[in-house]
């Protein structure tokens, strides 16, 4: 199951962990981010062992969104080591998160 962010578990689920993670930044109005989940969902059944997919509901999270400088969705932020790597934001394709997933690994 992909956990979900929260300003409140950042730190813990993003920053300290020890596998990369890919944040999902969605909303319920968003209809590219609901076309995107399913694919989402794959790319979790491929790359779940390997790296910590989350997800953060952006309407609910705008603190943390405002922090972190997603002014639009769907975004996709990677980090590694508690750093952010690579953000794909606008014409995202599942080729390119895949480029970005498997750069970190």
């Amino acid at each position: 199951m992909m956990v979900e962010v929260t300003g409140e578990n950042f730190e813990k689920e993003v920053i300290h962990s020890s596998q990369p993670v890919m944040i999902d930044f969605w909303g319920p109005q968003c209809g590219p981010c609901l076309a995107f989940m399913p694919k989402v969902e794959a790319l979790f059944e491929k790359y779940g062992d390997r790296i910590r997919l989350t997800k953060v509901e952006a309407p609910k999270n705008r603190r943390l969104c405002l922090n972190l400088r997603v002014m639009s969705l769907p975004t996709f932020l990677f980090y590694r080591e508690g750093k952010e790597v690579d953000r794909l934001t606008g014409e995202i394709t599942v080729e390119r998160i895949e480029d970005s997933l498997n750069k970190m690994l």
